[in-house]
């Protein structure tokens, strides 16, 4: 079981990361939410938990919890400009639905 993150997405995440002075990576995550059922959690992390998984790429560690690689196993992480629009992207390979907005899926 192991989720991935592009070059590209590593780039702006060690860049975040020198920027905030502190930290050891990106956590991946996944939360209850929206009209499909989860969400997506990025969030910085500074000390590792008991059931954390760590996977490094380009320098970078992403660090996802036990309980959210079961929705999230296989992702592939990237960071996308599209216009005036940037952001973070998710492969996910798992999801069978998501809501019209974009903010949850179903797996």
């Amino acid at each position: 079981m192991a989720i991935s993150i592009t070059e590209v997405a590593a780039k702006h995440v060690e860049k975040f990361l020198v920027n905030r002075g502190k930290g050891i990576g990106l956590r991946v995550g996944v939360k209850t939410s929206g009209c499909s059922g989860m969400a997506y959690v990025l969030e910085f992390v500074d000390q590792l938990n008991e059931d954390d998984e760590v996977f490094e790429y380009f320098g970078v560690k992403v660090i996802v919890d036990a309980k959210s690689l079961t929705y999230i196993d296989g992702t592939e992480l990237d960071f996308a400009k599209e216009g005036l629009n940037e952001g973070f992207q998710f492969n996910n390979p798992n999801v069978k639905d998501e809501c019209g907005c974009g903010e949850s899926f179903h797996v």
